[in-house]
């Protein structure tokens, strides 16, 4: 077994129930922006969402997993990227997506299909693909992972914030108009501020470990990039759409990975390093690769 598979972070249970708490708060804050019509108009253009979900919750999982057999990372490490390829689009995709000159009605549509979708898919996948690789699975089998439990915890964490946020938005708009951006901002900027903190409190280990992990996320990252865009471009859809495909697949939503490592996987060092370095590697290459693309209006775009 190596090193880094025996490390538990340090994270106390008052800790966890923080970041619980903020986690709650930033789905809250990223679903004020959200209407029942951003579900429906899956029906009104669904080859484009489709095809996203599918990049999102099929493809990415099944390649991280053919990745993890190519990279041969520690255990710890290569569940980590498998939780993080389960977890669905994160919370600044929409803003990077309108940055690119991407579909921002697409990516807001994504974000709110796969948040909902990812209820059921994200522990389905992290149980899937994580029981296929044998030294992966038996982490899986040491901790007792019972998917229906963490389906339940994946419920509590985005489904009720999301609802939450919906209704607030619903029931006061005017209110909502003027407070949603310093909700998101303030969220996001304490989740932020949180994972710095959980890295410093265990910065020995990150720096022990954090040559590979780095080359792991950027590796990783690069492909569901990579997967979002492709997918897209090979089924026919346009430039527009293909930019906000391909962030909302490489922007995962790291918060939840983070919560569920400390809820399932008692801090277990390899997944949580993995797992705070992708919440801050996605965000230096997203706004990137979207800066990149604003300068270049998409084919068609007026």
């Amino acid at each position: 077994m190596n090193e880094i598979d025996l490390v538990r972070l340090n994270f106390n249970p008052q800790s966890l129930w923080a970041l619980n708490a903020i986690i709650g708060l930033v789905m809250f804050g990223v679903a004020l922006d959200l209407r029942v019509a951003d579900f429906k108009a899956v029906l009104v253009m669904p080859k484009p969402v489709l095809i996203g979900l599918a990049g999102q919750f099929l493809l990415l999982p099944a390649f991280t997993f053919l990745l993890v057999m190519v990279i041969k990372p520690a255990p710890s490490i290569a569940l980590g990227m498998m939780l993080v390829a389960a977890c669905p689009g994160g919370n600044i995709s929409n803003f990077l997506a309108h940055h690119a000159k991407g579909n921002t009605a697409l990516s807001i549509t994504m974000t709110a299909i796969s948040t909902a979708v990812a209820i059921v898919m994200t522990p389905t996948n992290i149980a899937l693909w994580g029981g296929l690789n044998p030294e992966t699975s038996a982490i899986l089998k040491e901790v007792a992972l019972d998917p229906v439990d963490m389906l339940l915890t994946v419920f509590l964490l985005l489904g009720l914030p999301m609802a939450a946020g919906m209704w607030t938005g619903y029931r006061y708009p005017r209110f909502v108009e003027r407070a949603h951006k310093p909700v998101k901002i303030f969220s996001i900027a304490v989740f932020g501020l949180f994972v710095v903190g959980a890295l410093a409190a265990n910065w020995r280990y990150f720096l022990d470990f954090v040559g590979f992990v780095v080359f792991a996320v950027f590796l990783h990252n690069a492909l569901a990039l990579s997967t979002g865009y492709f997918a897209a471009k090979f089924t026919g859809l346009p430039e527009r759409d293909r930019r906000a495909v391909s962030i909302e697949v490489g922007i995962q939503n790291s918060a939840l990975g983070l919560i569920l490592i400390f809820n399932f996987f008692d801090g277990l060092g390899g997944m949580a390093i993995v797992t705070a370095w992708w919440g801050i590697w996605h965000i230096i290459a997203g706004l990137t690769v979207s800066t990149i693309w604003s300068r270049r209006p998409p084919a068609g775009a007026a």
